[in-house]
């Protein structure tokens, strides 16, 4: 996958179209990615000996298409794969510059 958790992230598609957030989680098996503040669900839990009841919210995880890496300059853009001295690093296709 071509995002990594702790990437800043904009939803270019759904119903979160155009909220930006950090990537909690990716799930790489399934091309999926949990951001945070992006694709809020709520679950119902019944109230239980360690905790009390009640309507938790949670974010979800949204397919990896569906989300651009943000660059330094505040841009979405594609990324892509390079070998500089010897080590692939990724690259912001639009602005050309190494993404850490």
């Amino acid at each position: 996958m071509r995002i990594k958790a702790g990437d800043k992230v904009k939803v270019i598609a759904g119903k979160d179209k155009g909220q930006e957030g950090t990537v909690l989680k990716t799930l790489p098996k399934q091309d999926r990615v949990v951001v945070e503040g992006v694709n809020i669900n709520k679950r119902h839990q019944k109230p239980t000996q360690m905790s009390t009841g009640g309507i938790e919210e949670f974010e979800a995880p949204i397919h990896v298409s569906n989300v651009q890496l943000v660059d330094a300059s505040g841009q979405a853009t594609k990324v892509g794969y390079r070998v500089e001295d010897g080590k692939k690093v990724r690259f912001s296709k639009k602005s050309n510059e190494t993404i850490n």
